[in-house]
Formats: C-alpha cells, structure tokens, sequence
C-alpha cells in the first residue's frame, strides 16, 4: 500500500464512536440482547426480558448503553418501547474495529 493510501486508512478510524462501540458490547448480557435483536426486526423490552430471564430494570439498563452507543435504535410504541438493532451501526463498528486490526499488523 503506498503512504499516501495508508494514511488515508489510518485516519478513517474514529477513536470516540470505536470505543463508546466496544464499550456497549463489553457485557456478555448485551451481546446476547444484540443477539436476540438480531433475530427480529424490533421488539419490547418485556421481549428481552422473558428470553433472558433477567429483570425488567436490568434489560432496561442494559438496552439503554446499547441505544446510548448507537447500537440499536429506540422508538415508543404507545405504551411500549420498541428496540431495534441498528445493522449498519454494528457493521460500521466491525469495519472500524477490523480497520484497527489492520491498521496495527501494517504499522499504521
């Protein structure tokens, strides 16, 4: 790759959003809620909460990290809440997280 392209890949990587990504999937609890996400277009946190068997507050607090970081996408649905997962989020956080990969095996 010449210099010119490489710093350019270097560059392309944004520090905050990568880490606020990471951070929201540092809990095995919310890799499963964004597991389950992923099997669904939407659903409530009631949902979450019978497929994991944790409580309502728990879920809550825990969907609230993930909406926070940009993951997944909250709207109120009369008196319910609907959660769901923000694909092109998550796969811009896989592209980030591979360009730092690559970024340090390269020495960028």
């Amino acid at each position: 790759m010449n210099t010119i392209l490489k710093d350019i890949a270097c560059v392309a990587i944004d520090p905050e959003r990568l880490a606020a990504g990471l951070a929201a999937l540092a809990h095995p609890t919310r890799i499963e809620i964004v597991r389950h996400l992923a099997g669904q277009p939407a659903c409530c946190c009631r949902d979450v909460v019978d497929r994991l068997d944790l409580a309502q507050s728990t879920v809550s607090q825990h969907l609230k990290v993930l909406v926070d970081a940009g993951l997944v996408r909250f709207s109120p649905d009369r008196q319910r809440s609907r959660y769901e997962l923000d694909r092109a989020a998550l796969k811009d956080l896989s592209s980030s997280l591979a360009r730092l990969t690559e970024d340090c095996c390269t020495g960028c």
